[in-house]
């Protein structure tokens, strides 16, 4: 169904069709990532990952949740005296969701994935009709089940280790927003409840991660934060600078109202426990004070989202990123295979 490698969507710049055409071109799968786009840059993103690859690529998409009823006048009001950068305004939106599925519809890519919810059936029946495959992101047993009831063809299980938002589908304002699951436990509970493919994402970032999830049962890898620091990712150059620090990660919602991983800076240690539950409004909250410091060098005030095990993603080109992953996977399953039959020793 897909090649055993996938590049990961990643919302708020990293993911660029440069990106994904490389992964393409070097025998891997790449998503684009919607969020936050408009629907006009969408369209273009697509056309021109067309232009640089003829091979199969999807596209990430947000689900809208519920407008939160979380007071956020505190919060604001903390922002703006902290930072001195006036907040933007927390209007809850659907990020252009219906206008999104309108050019997925009339730009058809190979597959379609959804993040944060289930989409409806007949968003689902539009772009099988266009020839997409459907891929749903969960966290949960549970969130697995519920996606399962629209006919996937795949489910993306994401572990807690994972970098940037979590995917789960309802925000209980917890730290962690729902029940937190490492991704080898979240891999044989979901296929323990539903028979459908399933992608494994969280914390892997060596060939011999893509081994172990493969041997767990994954039909395929899907890794973000092991292709940061590609030339052809679009992260912002004080957050690649970020990840070859030594910064813990953590949980939180200080930047967007969602639980998100995250390096551990001024503003994650002061905020994440004022934040409410809150997306997208504090996303947009937070906005202008990110750009501020971007601009600024400040990396303090900027979401560095990454997964566990950051400090050890490989360097190079998506395409030498590919290949190394690659070589890693298969030298882990020969040895594996040589330690189980040591006859093959000899």
């Amino acid at each position: 169904m897909f090649p055993k490698l996938i590049v990961a969507p990643m919302a708020g710049g990293p993911s660029t069709p440069e990106l994904v055409a490389g992964a393409a071109n070097a025998g891997a799968y790449g998503f684009l990532a919607a969020g936050y786009l408009t629907p006009e840059a969408v369209a273009g993103q697509i056309a021109l990952t067309k232009e640089l690859t003829v091979e199969p690529f999807g596209v990430n998409v947000f689900v809208p949740g519920e407008e939160s009823t979380a007071d956020l006048s505190e919060y604001q009001q903390i922002l703006e005296l902290v930072y001195g950068t006036e907040p933007g305004d927390p209007a809850w939106t659907d990020d252009h969701y219906p206008a999104k599925i309108d050019v997925l519809v009339d730009n058809p890519v190979d597959t379609v994935s959804f993040t944060f919810g289930v989409p409806s059936a007949d968003d689902v029946a539009e772009l099988r009709g266009v020839g997409s495959k459907i891929v749903i992101t969960v966290t949960s047993p549970d969130e697995a089940r519920r996606a399962a009831e629209i006919g996937p063809d795949a489910l993306c299980v994401q572990g807690f280790e994972a970098g940037a938002h979590r995917g789960i589908f309802v925000d209980d304002g917890s730290p962690s927003g729902a029940p937190a699951y490492g991704l080898l436990a979240a891999l044989r509970m979901v296929s323990a409840t539903v028979d459908l493919p399933l992608i494994a994402a969280g914390g892997l970032v060596h060939g011999a991660d893509v081994a172990a999830v493969l041997t767990a049962g994954a039909v395929a890898a899907q890794l973000g934060t092991a292709f940061l620091q590609c030339p052809e990712a679009g992260t912002q150059p004080l957050h690649r600078e970020a990840l070859h620090g030594t910064r813990e990660t953590a949980f939180t919602r200080a930047f967007s109202g969602r639980p998100a991983r995250a390096l551990v800076n001024r503003f994650v240690e002061a905020n994440s426990a004022l934040a409410p539950a809150a997306y997208p409004q504090v996303n947009s909250m937070t906005k202008p004070i990110r750009a501020a410091a971007a601009k600024e060098g400040d990396p303090e005030a900027m979401s560095l989202y990454a997964g566990q095990t950051y400090a050890y993603a490989p360097q190079g080109t998506v395409a030498e990123v590919v290949a190394l992953l690659d070589t890693q996977m298969r030298a882990a399953i020969r040895s594996v295979a040589t330690a189980l039959d040591p006859a093959s020793q000899k």
